[in-house]
């Protein structure tokens, strides 16, 4: 059972399925017992519960007639999953080569070796590295693809948490 219900203190409008004790306004929040709440419409039908919801939106906007022109939602579902147009179909008819583009999608821009974030890549290496130094970090993060420079102030900043402890220069996670 779906019920049209509308909102007393914001004059919100939605729809409800089955019968719980209290409802409360998805707008406003109020909380109201479903008894008391104003019942436009009950109905089995969950499309007819959205068609009379949207025809009362739209004659509240003074659009009731626009409204009554258009198909119900579930012709205009239907309309709309027979003219969806997938991906390769709508990239050729732009003239790409499908192929072309699922190539370039598969290719990471950063490089072939990186795998993660960059922060990703310094974790894995603490993980990695059996308590590791500051260099050897920088050399398991450089070869994914992330700079020195970025190395060490990934190093400081998880440091400065106290998720890593550095101790004679060498690190390891807490």
């Amino acid at each position: 059972m779906y019920a049209v219900v509308g909102c007393s203190e914001c004059s919100n409008l939605w729809i409800i399925e089955g019968r719980s004790e209290t409802t409360q306004c998805p707008r406003c929040g109020a909380r109201k017992a479903y008894e008391k709440r104003k019942k436009f419409v009950e109905t089995d039908d969950a499309s007819h519960a959205r068609d009379v919801r949207a025809s009362m939106l739209a004659n509240r906007q003074g659009e009731g007639e626009a409204f009554a022109e258009l198909d119900s939602f579930d012709a205009l579902e239907d309309e709309v999953a027979d003219g969806v147009v997938d991906d390769d179909e709508y990239l050729a008819e732009s003239g790409l080569d499908v192929d072309e583009v699922s190539a370039a999608g598969e290719r990471d821009p950063r490089g072939p070796t990186r795998s993660g974030s960059k922060k990703e890549i310094v974790e894995r290496a603490l993980e990695d590295l059996e308590r590791p130094t500051e260099d050897e970090i920088v050399d398991y993060a450089g070869e994914r693809g992330v700079s020195a420079e970025y190395v060490r102030d990934a190093l400081e900043k998880l440091v400065g948490r106290g998720e890593v402890s550095e101790s004679r220069g060498r690190y390891r996670r807490l």
